[in-house]
């Protein structure tokens, strides 16, 4: 047997109120396997039930993000025809969009297909200049897979979502940027990852966890009801936001000009 310590498929360091998560398969510019995506959710659900965790970074080692689905698995998929359908999942494929507190990209390379997808589901992406970003999936024979189809139109419109999903083309970060793929462009890649902690540890320092937790559920919700429904569900959380004690801290440490001191999200049940 080796003594040779088995490198994990995610890396985890913890720096203050911030979990930062990174894909760890940089020979492979780390492209997707289940085995990965069993160690990252289960990364996500211990950060769901770790009060000291307020906010979620993750990114990739090496030069990519994530490369999309392994092409030697998607290729063994293709022989047996056996689709991913068939094989039981633990979580849904969609897990990182129901984790309760912020989830921020730091999208430092190639983002393809399946790895796309994994930074969409992020709620708020950092990328550099020269990340490489593509749907991929028209021309591999496959379809917008994993909420894709409705992901896109919801964040560049029906006309440039269908346009990445049809051609495929490759993207810069830069480009990426410019039609809001990506909410901030890093010049430097060496500052990737600090001016993204940099943002989560500003959420985690200054706004109310469960304020967070509400109003993401809030805008994911709003995107498939309507405006009424909407209202009224803010009304709702209106009232209860009032009679919380972060309200009253939030209220106190802005008028005592002071740094406010939010209770930590519990866990969920």
């Amino acid at each position: 047997m080796s003594d040779i310590p088995i490198e994990p498929l995610v890396l985890k360091e913890q720096r203050g109120a911030v979990l930062v998560l990174t894909f760890n398969r940089p020979d492979r510019l780390n492209a997707w396997t289940d085995a990965l995506e069993d160690e990252y959710f289960s990364a996500l659900d211990a950060a769901e039930q770790d009060p000291t965790v307020r906010a979620v970074v993750v990114t990739g080692a090496g030069r990519g993000f994530c490369a999309g689905a392994d092409l030697r698995r998607l290729q063994l998929a293709s022989e047996s025809r056996q689709t991913e359908s068939e094989t039981p999942r633990p979580r849904p494929r969609h897990r990182p969009l129901s984790l309760q507190k912020p989830l921020i990209g730091a999208v430092n390379g190639a983002a393809a297909g399946l790895g796309l997808i994994q930074a969409l589901y992020c709620d708020i992406r950092f990328i550099v200049p020269e990340a490489k970003i593509t749907t991929a999936f028209a021309q591999r024979g496959l379809i917008a897979e994993y909420g894709i189809a409705w992901l896109l139109p919801r964040i560049l419109g029906t006309g440039r979502a269908l346009d990445l999903l049809f051609s495929s083309r490759m993207l810069t970060g830069t480009e990426a940027h410019a039609i809001g793929l990506a909410e901030f462009l890093v010049d430097d890649p060496d500052e990737l990852l600090d001016r993204a902690i940099s943002y989560a540890t500003a959420l985690a320092s200054t706004c109310s966890p469960k304020s967070l937790q509400v109003i993401k559920s809030q805008v994911y919700q709003a995107l498939q009801t309507d405006l009424a429904s909407a209202l009224l569900r803010a009304d709702e959380e209106k009232a209860e936001s009032f009679r919380s004690d972060d309200f009253a801290e939030g209220v106190s440490s802005y008028l005592e000009r002071r740094p406010p001191s939010f209770a930590p999200l519990l866990p969920p049940r």
